[in-house]
C-alpha cells in the first residue's frame, strides 16, 4: 500500500430514535390509574361529605337518646375531609329529663317550659373513614365547647327504666369540655338552682353502663379559688338522675377570704367526696394560717377537720360535725349552711368549746395586740351569720354560756385591784396595800357569763364574777368599737365592813354592820365597772337606773359611733 494511502472509514449501521418517557406506555398506564384514582376518590369525597354527615347525626341522635331514654335534637353536623376525617356537630339538646321543655298534653295550660336536660352548643373529633364507615365507630377522643346539663328535682319527671341497653353506635374514649355547667334544679319554693361553672372537664372511659373517670378544674366564686378534683361518675341513673353515683377526692388552693366582706386570709383544702348528686357527703380539712377579722386585724392559725352533707335538692349544706383549732384552742361547730337566693348563705351553727383558752380567742375580735386577760374557756352556745352585703363582724350573732376558770387579767392595775378587794373580802385588810401595789397576781377569778353578741356589742344579762372572799353579780355590755364596757351590779363579801379595814374606820364601821349585811353575806354593795382596756373604773352605783344589758349595749355603740363618726 502506497505510503499516502489512507484507510476509508467505516459508516456505523443508523439506529431508530428513542421515544420519550412521557410518550411511553408505561407512564400512559401509570397516568391513567392515578387519573381514574383521583377521580373515584374526588367522587368518594363528595359522597362522604354529601351522606356522612347525615348518618352520623342520625347515629348520634339514637344513640344520646337510646342511652337517656329522651328525645335528642341536633341542628347539624358537617364532616370534612380536608385534613383527615374531621367531624364538627352544632346545637345539641337531649331533652326530657329536666322536665318537658314544652307543655304537652298532660300538662296544664300556661305550664313553664324549661331548659333541657343537656345542651351542648358545639363539639368536634377526628376519626378515620374506616371507622366512620363502620357499625360502631369508635372515637378516640371528643373537644366540645359550651356544655350545660341540667339535674332534674325529683319527681320532676316520670320515666320508666329501659329493660334493653342503648345501642352504643358511637364508643367514645375520651371527652374534653371547655366552660361546662352542671345545674341541680330545685323544686323547693325560694330556692335557686345549684350551679357548678367548670372550666375544664376531662371525661375518660365513658360508657353507658359503667363509671367513667373525670378530671375537673374549676374557680370558686366565693371565697375566690382554684378547685381541682378528680374522680368516677355514673353509671347514669335515667329514672332518677340526682341517684346517679359520684365520688372523687379534690383540692381547693389560694382561696381568698378576703372576697368575704370583713374576713381575710388565705385557705387551702382537701378532702374526699361521694354520694349520689343529690346527696353529696364531703370529709375534708383546711388551712388558714393568717385567718383575720377586720374588726381587729390579728392574724390568727386556723384549722379544721369537717364532715359535710350536700342537699342537691336545695344546695343547703349540713356540717356534722366541723372541728376546729385556733391557735392553741379546740372548739366544734355543727349546723345548716342554707343558700338564700340572690342573698348568699345564712349559716346557723351550734357551737361547743369545752376547754380552750380566752387568750387565743380576744385578739380574733380586739384590736389590742395584748389580751384583756388569760384563762381557761368553756363554752356553748348559737352562732348565727345571715345573709347579706354586710360585714361579717357587723351581722355575726353568738349567744350562749360561757365561763371563765383561772382568770388572770394583764393589766397590772386590774390585778392589784381585784387582789386588793379579794383580801378585804376576806377580813385580810392589813395584806390589802401590799397585794394591791405590787403588781403581781394573788389571786385568781371564775367568771360565768350569759350572753348576746350581735351588731358588734356584747350585752351580758348575767355575770357572775367570784374571787377568793367575794361574790360580785353584774350586768351589762361590751361594744368592741372603741372598746368600751360598763357593767352595773353588787358585790357580796364574807367579811363585814368593819372587817374589811383596820383602826379607827374599824371602829366606827361596826355599829353599821348590821345596816351592810344582807341574805348571809357580811357586805353588799351596788357598784360598777366601766371604761376601757387599759382605763378601767371601779366605783359605787346608787344612780339605780335599773337597765338591761341591752340597753347598756345600745348606750356603748352611741358613744363609740360618737367617738369615731366616720367608722362604716
Amino acid at each position: 500500500m502506497p505510503a499516502n494511502d489512507h484507510p476509508i472509514p467505516e459508516h456505523p449501521r443508523s439506529r431508530p430514535a428513542r421515544k420519550p418517557w412521557w410518550r411511553r406506555l408505561w407512564f400512559k398506564i401509570t397516568v391513567g390509574v392515578a387519573l381514574a384514582g383521583c377521580l373515584v376518590l374526588a367522587a368518594a369525597t363528595v359522597y362522604v361529605s354529601r351522606h356522612a354527615g347525615p348518618i352520623l347525626r342520625k347515629r348520634i341522635i339514637e344513640t344520646l337518646s337510646a342511652r337517656f331514654h329522651s328525645p335528642v335534637e341536633l341542628d347539624s353536623v358537617d364532616v370534612s375531609l380536608v385534613r383527615g376525617v374531621e367531624v364538627r356537630g352544632h346545637g345539641l339538646r337531649v331533652l326530657y329529663l329536666a322536665g318537658p321543655t314544652v307543655p304537652d298534653a298532660t300538662q296544664l295550660a300556661g305550664a313553664p317550659t324549661l331548659p333541657p336536660m343537656l345542651v351542648v352548643k358545639d363539639f368536634s373529633f377526628r376519626t378515620s373513614l374506616r371507622d366512620l364507615l363502620h357499625l360502631h365507630t369508635r372515637i378516640a377522643n371528643v373537644n366540645v365547647d359550651g356544655m350545660e346539663l341540667h339535674i332534674p328535682p325529683h319527681h320532676g319527671f316520670h320515666q320508666e327504666a329501659s329493660p334493653k341497653q342503648p345501642i352504643e353506635a358511637l364508643i367514645l374514649d375520651r371527652i374534653q369540655c371547655r366552660d361546662a355547667k352542671i345545674v341541680i334544679e330545685t323544686n323547693k319554693p325560694g330556692k335557686e338552682p345549684l350551679v357548678f361553672d367548670i372550666q375544664d372537664l376531662v371525661l375518660t372511659d365513658v360508657s353507658s353502663n359503667q363509671p367513667f373517670r373525670y378530671t375537673a378544674d374549676l374557680i370558686n366564686p366565693k371565697p375566690v379559688g382554684d378547685i381541682h378534683a378528680t374522680g368516677s361518675f355514673g353509671p347514669w341513673v335515667g329514672v332518677d338522675p340526682r341517684a346517679t353515683p359520684v365520688d372523687g377526692e379534690y383540692s381547693f388552693s389560694n382561696a381568698d377570704l378576703s372576697t368575704i366582706k370583713g374576713i381575710s386570709g388565705i385557705l387551702s383544702s382537701t378532702g374526699q367526696f361521694s354520694g349520689q348528686l343529690g346527696n353529696i357527703v364531703v370529709d375534708g380539712v383546711t388551712h388558714t394560717p393568717d385567718f383575720a377579722l377586720d374588726i381587729s386585724g390579728h392574724p390568727l392559725p386556723l384549722e379544721t377537720q369537717f364532715h359535710a352533707i350536700v342537699d342537691g335538692t336545695t344546695g343547703d349544706t349540713t356540717l356534722a360535725p366541723v372541728n376546729a383549732r385556733l391557735q392553741h384552742t379546740n372548739f366544734s361547730c355543727s349546723g345548716l349552711v342554707a343558700r338564700v337566693p340572690g342573698k348568699g348563705h345564712d349559716i346557723s351553727l351550734e357551737v361547743k368549746m369545752p376547754n380552750g383558752r380566752i387568750e387565743d380567742l380576744l385578739p380574733l375580735a380586739l384590736k389590742s395586740s395584748r389580751p384583756l386577760m388569760t384563762a381557761a374557756i368553756t363554752m356553748h352556745a348559737h352562732l348565727h351569720i345571715p345573709p347579706g352585703p354586710l360585714r361579717v363582724a357587723q351581722k355575726i350573732q353568738l349567744a350562749g354560756e360561757v365561763k371563765l376558770q383561772g382568770v388572770d387579767f394583764t393589766n397590772p392595775k386590774v390585778q392589784d385591784e381585784i387582789d386588793s378587794l379579794s383580801m378585804r373580802a376576806q377580813g385580810r385588810p392589813k395584806d390589802a396595800h401590799d397585794a394591791g401595789s405590787d403588781r403581781k397576781p394573788e389571786v385568781v377569778s371564775t367568771l360565768t357569763a350569759n350572753f348576746n353578741f350581735a351588731n358588734e356589742v356584747a350585752a351580758f344579762s348575767s355575770v357572775q364574777f367570784a374571787i377568793p372572799g367575794a361574790q360580785v353579780q353584774l350586768a351589762g355590755a361590751f361594744a368592741v368599737p372603741g372598746e368600751l364596757f360598763d357593767f352595773k351590779g353588787h358585790v357580796r363579801t364574807d367579811a363585814t365592813a368593819s372587817q374589811m379595814t383596820t383602826g379607827w374606820k374599824s371602829m366606827l364601821l361596826k355599829p353599821v354592820d348590821r345596816f351592810f349585811k344582807k341574805d348571809g353575806a357580811g357586805l353588799q354593795l351596788p357598784i360598777e365597772i366601766s371604761g376601757t382596756k387599759d382605763d378601767i373604773h371601779f366605783g359605787l352605783d346608787f344612780h339605780d337606773k335599773n337597765q338591761t344589758s341591752t340597753q347598756i349595749g345600745v348606750e356603748l355603740k352611741s358613744q363609740s359611733s360618737s367617738s369615731n363618726p366616720q367608722k362604716k
